[in-house]
């Protein structure tokens, strides 16, 4: 009997990732946390750590080149691997960037996204350490990997959430979510005008969270300033659903998050009520908002509170209580992870 064959839509994203890596547990001493965090922990001697996280992002998948302007797409490329050093309490050092490249770009278009890259790098103190450029004849591949170093007892895993703690977000939810519909609305209805002119205005923030999100390297230095170690912690690149259901699973426990809690802009409401969508999914799953959720013990709800920038949204529960959001008529719905489906 042949083997069974199993499509990778079966599983998803997160199923599929924890059955390659079953059986990769580590070896080796220095490797504190391996697969299922944001960053690789490296024990680097004297009381600290070496993160290190990578992602990939693909043309045709991540971004379409017809509106995502390269010096933009070099600054986002930074962000998504900086903001996964940030998210386990951490400041980045170094940056390492592989690139495929096909024969449509010039030398002058990559010069653009290095700008954007270089822009990036000074914006959050993290070094352009080396990388390598490949042909590409699938369109642009941009690899990143960043490096980070902090104390061991200040690294804030996916896993230490406690019952009760205080649930965290920072900014608000769904942006970048609109403001790609909106990039791809305007692409559909100009398809073929000569001279394209699209209808952006009132706009323009939604634009900018999707194509030039900012890590929010100022939260992890504010949480060092009022002497917070989150419990847990995780950015923002699957939607407020999934990357929670991330540390219930992680810390194994449970959570209820409130609705009327949860920060949306009003950019974001006013698109998604023109689009006739609900801003409410913009929120839950859109991802790629790049803020961070962590949780924190209740007694530290003040100094989380004198941040500022920072929303507390609900509470950790007992694990076999389940992920759920509370409406404000008091019904819960029970919270699903997305992750990509091929």
């Amino acid at each position: 009997m042949p083997n069974k064959r199993t499509e990778i839509s079966e599983l998803g994203e997160f199923a599929l990732i924890d059955r390659l890596t079953a059986d990769f547990a580590p070896s080796n001493a220095t490797t504190l946390c391996g697969v299922g965090d944001d960053a690789a922990v490296v024990d680097a001697g004297g009381g600290e750590a070496l993160l290190v996280a990578t992602d990939t992002m693909l043309e045709g998948i991540d971004f379409d080149l017809t509106y995502f302007p390269l010096k933009h797409l070099g600054y986002k490329a930074v962000t998504v691997g900086v903001s996964d050093i940030l998210a386990m309490n951490a400041l980045p050092g170094q940056i390492m960037l592989s690139l495929g490249v096909s024969s449509k770009f010039s030398v002058e278009a990559l010069e653009e996204f290095y700008e954007g890259v270089r822009f990036a790098c000074r914006e959050l103190g993290a070094d352009l350490a080396g990388g390598d450029i490949s042909a590409s004849v699938t369109g642009f591949v941009v690899g990143i990997t960043a490096v980070g170093r902090a104390k061991k007892e200040s690294i804030a895993y996916r896993s230490g959430a406690q019952q009760n703690d205080l649930i965290c977000i920072t900014g608000n939810l769904g942006a970048a979510y609109m403001g790609l519909h909106l990039l791809e609305r305007e692409k559909r209805v100009l398809k073929d005008v000569a001279e394209p002119e699209p209808q952006f205005g009132g706009y323009e923030y939604l634009l900018e969270k999707y194509l030039r999100p900012c890590a929010r390297k100022d939260i992890v230095e504010s949480l060092a300033e009022e002497g917070i170690v989150p419990t847990s912690m995780i950015d923002l690149s699957d939607g407020l659903a999934s990357d929670l259901m991330q540390i219930c699973k992680s810390s194994k426990c449970g959570a209820r998050i409130y609705l009327d809690r949860i920060p949306i802009a009003k950019q974001t409401t006013a698109l998604a009520e023109e689009m006739h969508t609900d801003p409410v999914i913009a929120a839950l799953n859109g991802g790629e908002d790049y803020e961070l959720l962590f949780t924190v013990p209740l007694a530290m709800q003040e100094k989380v509170m004198r941040m500022g920038g920072v929303d507390v949204i609900g509470h950790v529960t007992a694990e076999n209580t389940g992920a759920y959001l509370v409406t404000p008529d008091g019904s819960d719905i029970r919270l699903k992870a997305q992750g990509f489906k091929e």
